[in-house]
């Protein structure tokens, strides 16, 4: 064994009552930044889910028609003292499936959907209620929306004048699996249709107007032949969706807009949330570092006769140095090991102690092994710098000085 290792693990074994004190220090401040760190990560993460479970994470359509200037009949440009917005219509994107694969290429992406989507009504017998239509490629539409997973009754199915919808809107109109709906799009195009699923995604404005099917009657419906609306996109990482949109509106011409921008007051509360939490690790992190420094302080007094004698009998300054440096690296070290556990358990248990009426906690966690690698880094450096004033004045002790005094 090195020597330096040897004499710092010596000195830990001989103050056996402030090792374990500080120990027990850095091991709770550990443990306080993996439960909190695992808890606001799983409440984001929750969050997050269930406000994106009804979204893509960015949209491209077709930018919106502006007002154009009058022009008389001299060719001149005529001013009007008042401009009134456009009337907008229903129009599919230029070349959508060229414009999907190039948006599938941007780094990023997991996956593209084309959807035609439109205003219309439902109708049921008495019963009359506004819906918004929803033409998808199940196959592509699933990996962005897992609605197939959301249906609780009957089955995820658009083929053969099919139709899926939202729970509420299904209680609004009395229907159930295999009833039949009359559907009026703002084109004026009248179409019967079967229900046969219902689904929920806990969003109330799409349970209760959501009308889901294939996207060859969509396009039917509004009269949009080979025709999409909007093509969806799905990406790894949901907090680089407004640089994706960017990149893509700069690339299009297109109108693409990110779930950031649709949500600002969810970004505001996820961004306090990642403050909180860097600000918790900061304290903590200066908390641990003033246990080991004033440890390690009181050590340095307590060892100066054996610190000089080591220095008279040939000992460099540096590896006198070194030792103390160890010194805290280990409390560190080993305090992070006992902490991250800790955290995990308490983690685990606070998890389990509130559930919703479905099974899933309501307080969830994460947990991944970047969190431990994070900790365990975290305080093993604050340990080694909280070392640095004591081993440099353990450092500098004059020998002679130092076993006079001792």
């Amino acid at each position: 064994m090195p020597f330096e290792w040897f004499v710092a693990l010596r000195y830990l074994r001989d103050a056996r009552g402030q090792t374990l004190l500080i120990l027990a220090a850095v091991s709770v401040g550990v443990s306080i930044i993996v439960f909190l760190t695992a808890l606001i990560g799983g409440l984001q993460a929750s969050l997050v889910d269930k406000t994106l479970g009804s979204q893509p994470h960015v949209t491209l359509q077709v930018p919106r028609e502006a007002a154009r200037a009058l022009v008389a009949p001299s060719g001149q440009v005529a001013v009007a003292r008042d401009v009134q917005a456009s009337a907008q219509r229903l129009r599919s994107i230029d070349q959508w499936p060229v414009v999907m694969a190039d948006a599938e290429r941007e780094p990023g992406v997991l996956a593209a959907s084309a959807t035609v989507s439109g205003a219309g009504f439902a109708i049921r017998g008495d019963a009359k209620a506004p819906i918004v239509v929803t033409g998808i490629d199940p196959a592509r539409f699933l990996a962005i929306i897992d609605l197939a997973k959301r249906t609780h009754a009957g089955r995820f199915d658009v083929a053969g004048g099919n139709v899926v919808i939202g729970s509420v809107l299904a209680f609004d109109l009395g229907v159930g699996v295999g009833d039949k709906l009359r559907l009026t799009t703002t084109e004026g195009v009248t179409d019967t249709v079967t229900v046969a699923g219902l689904f929920t995604v806990g969003n109330r404005a799409a349970d209760q107007t959501w009308l889901v099917t294939s996207l060859r009657h969509a396009q039917s419906l509004y009269a949009l032949p080979g025709g999409a609306t909007s093509v969806d996109l799905k990406l790894a990482d949901v907090f680089e969706a407004e640089r994706v949109a960017t990149r893509l509106r700069e690339r299009t011409g297109l109108a693409v807009e990110s779930w950031m921008g649709k949500n600002q007051e969810l970004l505001v509360g996820l961004s306090a949330q990642r403050s909180s939490q860097w600000i918790i690790q900061f304290f903590v992190g200066v908390a641990v570092a003033l246990g080991i420094a004033s440890v390690l302080i009181v050590s340095v007094v307590q060892k100066a006769p054996e610190i000089g004698i080591l220095r008279a009998v040939g000992t460099s300054s540096r590896r006198v140095l070194d030792v103390f440096l160890i010194h805290g690296g280990v409390l560190g070290l080993v305090g992070s090991l006992f902490g991250s556990a800790l955290g995990a358990l308490l983690a685990k248990a606070f998890e389990g102690i509130a559930r919703d009426p479905s099974g899933a906690p309501r307080f969830p966690v994460e947990l991944p092994a970047s969190l431990f690698v994070q900790a365990t880094l975290l305080a093993t450096v604050v340990g080694v710098l909280a070392a640095v004033i004591p081993a440099r004045r353990a450092a500098r002790l004059d020998p002679a000085t130092a076993i006079r005094n001792g």
